[in-house]
């Protein structure tokens, strides 16, 4: 019986759907102890702040929300929607921005932090690209995570709350949504 449990976390990753589908992807670890325990229920904090990597590529600590997703997910667990959130600010504020917010506020990245093919991109177009984070903000929605953004760190970067992505949800700052999460018993995962 004891080898009937060890083996079926590692048959799961093979067989059961990911989370979120083409991000955050996970290697098996077959016979790792500490697993996601389905008799848990999931309520987990993201402080999001590092900067996009290079500004045609996600955000890699987003890709972490969908890395969560996916580990649950292969043994089973599925958190409730709103039981995962995503709280953007700092340097990470851009990636909810529009398209078009993005391609203003993102313009200024200097070659050293950018991607060739983004300026491949840039010079065809004549203009920057599509915001990279929004086709997995909208896997992490379906998924049923909430995102949202810190008004005083768009106030800070002189962005207007219009340059938000639908459904990116704003809230008054960073500080109280991770502060008021956790009185509510989300677990903290830091950036």
């Amino acid at each position: 019986m004891v080898l009937l449990a060890v083996a079926l976390p590692a048959t799961s990753l093979a067989t059961l759907p990911p989370a979120v589908q083409h991000y955050g992807p996970i290697a098996p670890a077959i016979g790792a102890k500490e697993r996601p325990d389905p008799a848990l229920h999931y309520r987990v904090v993201f402080n999001i702040t590092r900067a996009d990597t290079s500004p045609d590529k996600a955000n890699p600590s987003l890709e972490g929300v969908a890395r969560f997703l996916n580990l649950l997910a292969a043994d089973g667990v599925r958190p409730q929607p709103g039981d995962v959130v995503a709280v953007v600010h700092g340097p990470a504020t851009l990636a909810v921005l529009t398209d078009e917010a993005y391609s203003r506020h993102a313009g200024g990245m200097t070659i050293h932090n950018a991607s060739l093919a983004w300026f491949e991109q840039l010079l065809s177009s004549g203009g920057p690209g599509r915001n990279p984070n929004l086709p997995l903000i909208a896997r992490l929605r379906a998924a049923g995570v909430t995102v949202s953004v810190c008004s005083q760190a768009l106030h800070a970067q002189s962005i207007k709350a219009t340059e938000v992505a639908p459904g990116v949800r704003l809230d008054v700052s960073a500080l109280t949504t991770l502060a008021n999460l956790q009185l509510r018993g989300y677990a903290l995962i830091p950036d």
